[in-house]
């Protein structure tokens, strides 16, 4: 009596063999996927991971830029394709472009979607200047969390049916993995600012103090408060002090680089972690930050509001700062020497 394995062809073996060994790799890549929380090394792993599975030479995502955002934007991570800097490449949520997308069961080509929607379609327009050849929906408990594009591969060939299932399969484990940095993101993000929470703060300075030590990197901190904050909530309301907070919060944002964390500490005042700076280049943040912030006008009511912030700054000594209060500590003292000196000012310690 013949074996299972005796009565299958030599080609039908070869195609059970290529499935288990694929099941095998997305166990992998599901374990890659959920081993971090982390956004930004979440994007970049899902974008490699296609590239090394299709062997594609152009790999991007477009994702929700902030948690309660209506659009999907191109993140900047991404890979090969030839873009402009200065334009973003937004898709809004409601558009049809999104909405075939998440009502496909399949991964879609781009001369397929091209087929489908009007050519003056504004979705359409902004996907054509990427010039993608094939879209994977990220779904993730049943809604559509972004879209991976991909260009051309390195063998020049169209992807098959089985590779784009396979992608499908992929889509759907990094779908979930982005709802769950999203459920994250809530967790740990104050919602009137979209900076990080005390408690976040808390635990990742301990960490990148403990990074910086061990690799003896330079580690540095800025604590910033709005100057006369106070006087917002009193003479104009609090409406208006949130208004004020939020731009402050916005212009630290913008201000940062990607691996610093910003947070709002408590009340109006608020810290920067910046790992791997030196003193130096943390001056330069801070006064970079300070003066955008003097320079800004923040309309409210029809009046034009002038804001300004007071900031320390300090660089971690391992001999000094044995915890991390005694790091805040300094950090707040530089803070009130900028205080005592007139406000609007940026002093270290």
């Amino acid at each position: 009596m013949k074996t299972v394995k005796e009565s299958l062809s030599k080609k039908e073996i070869e195609k059970y063999e290529r499935k288990i060994f694929d099941l095998r790799q997305l166990i992998e890549i599901s374990k890659g996927l959920n081993s971090t929380l982390e956004y930004n090394i979440l994007i970049e792993s899902i974008l490699l991971t296609c590239m090394g599975q299709m062997q594609c030479i152009k790999a991007g995502i477009f994702l929700k830029k902030d948690i309660d955002d209506e659009s999907f934007i191109l993140h900047r991570n991404y890979k090969g394709f030839e873009l402009n800097h200065n334009h973003d490449y937004i898709i809004n949520h409601s558009s049809r472009l999104i909405e075939l997308i998440a009502k496909s069961p399949n991964c879609l080509t781009f001369d397929e979607i091209s087929r489908i929607l009007p050519e003056d379609t504004k979705a359409l327009i902004t996907l054509s200047e990427i010039n993608p050849i094939l879209v994977v929906p990220l779904k993730g408990k049943g809604k559509l969390n972004g879209i991976i594009v991909l260009g051309e591969r390195i063998n020049e060939l169209p992807f098959n049916s089985d590779e784009k299932e396979y992608l499908l399969d992929i889509g759907a484990l990094a779908g979930i993995a982005i709802e769950n940095a999203y459920l994250y993101e809530l967790a740990t993000t104050d919602m009137m600012t979209k900076l990080k929470i005390h408690h976040f703060f808390q635990t990742t300075l301990m960490e990148e103090r403990e990074n910086a030590l061990r690799r003896e990197t330079p580690l540095s901190l800025i604590f910033l408060d709005i100057d006369n904050f106070k006087l917002f909530n009193d003479k104009f309301g609090h409406i208006c002090g949130d208004i004020v907070l939020k731009r402050v919060a916005n212009i630290i944002k913008l201000n940062c680089r990607q691996n610093d964390i910003a947070a709002r500490y408590g009340g109006e005042e608020m810290a920067i972690i910046l790992p791997k700076s030196q003193l130096k280049a943390a001056l330069v943040v801070a006064e970079r930050i300070r003066s955008h912030i003097a320079g800004d006008v923040v309309l409210y009511d029809g009046k034009e509001l002038s804001v300004t912030v007071s900031v320390g700054v300090s660089q971690f000594i391992p001999e000094v700062d044995k915890t991390n209060d005694d790091f805040v500590s300094r950090t707040d003292k530089a803070l009130y020497m900028a205080k005592e000196q007139g406000k609007n000012k940026v002093c270290h310690l």
